[in-house]
């Protein structure tokens, strides 16, 4: 269910309240990913991503890494169903920011705004899925929320806008879409051509039968 609509008010926590959940959010960790509270009154910590995504992803060869490198060394490729990525962030840190830093950590040369945040939190055995707006902060969710990821997780998914902004695609991407459409059209074919090769037989054989001497 998309609640994005239903947004909670912002909170604005005292530097003591969040001394005291991060006390609370360390306490409960399990997997050694804690929160640390700095002098300044920001904070770091953990958050993971669950990758859900239907489009695939442009992704630079390691070739060409950390040069200006032309189109013909990216790669484009679907992403495994639930590849989760861990990232270390600061409370400061908006959404924008995490996905735009989440891309760079695995060399994806998409354009960021093809991507949205959206958090996945359980209320009354259902679950909630809303999108997340550019300002708001992960790691704030994260620690009101808790550690459990059953209470809430983060989901990249798509940014769904309507229409599909095929200028937003790199040209490996719209390549690798015509090889899937010609895959597809080819598969479709031939599943045709077997089905009406099936009904000629029938009708053959069903000829045969009338015009046979009897």
């Amino acid at each position: 269910k998309d609640v994005q609509k239903e947004r909670e008010p912002d909170v604005y926590l005292s530097k003591e309240e969040i001394k005291e959940k991060i006390e609370s959010y360390n306490s409960s960790v399990t997997d050694k990913l804690k929160m640390t509270l700095n002098a300044n009154g920001v904070y770091t910590g953990f958050i993971k991503v669950q990758m859900e995504l239907c489009r695939p992803i442009t992704v630079q060869s390691s070739q060409s890494q950390g040069s200006c490198a032309p189109s013909c060394n990216q790669t484009a490729f679907y992403l495994p169903d639930g590849c989760v990525n861990t990232l270390h962030i600061s409370s400061t840190n908006t959404v924008r920011e995490v996905i735009e830093a989440l891309l760079k950590k695995f060399f994806v040369t998409d354009n960021p705004a093809k991507f949205a945040l959206y958090k996945r939190c359980h209320k009354e055995d259902q679950v909630y899925t809303c999108k997340l707006s550019d300002r708001e902060h992960p790691l704030y969710l994260r620690l009101v929320a808790g550690p459990r990821t059953e209470m809430l997780s983060f989901v990249l998914h798509e940014h769904e806008t309507g229409e599909v902004m095929w200028e937003a695609f790199s040209i490996p991407e719209l390549q690798n879409f015509l090889r899937i459409l010609d895959k597809e059209e080819n598969d479709q074919l031939q599943s045709l051509k077997s089905r009406y090769a099936a009904y000629r037989g029938k009708l053959e054989e069903a000829l045969c039968g009338v015009l046979k001497p009897g």
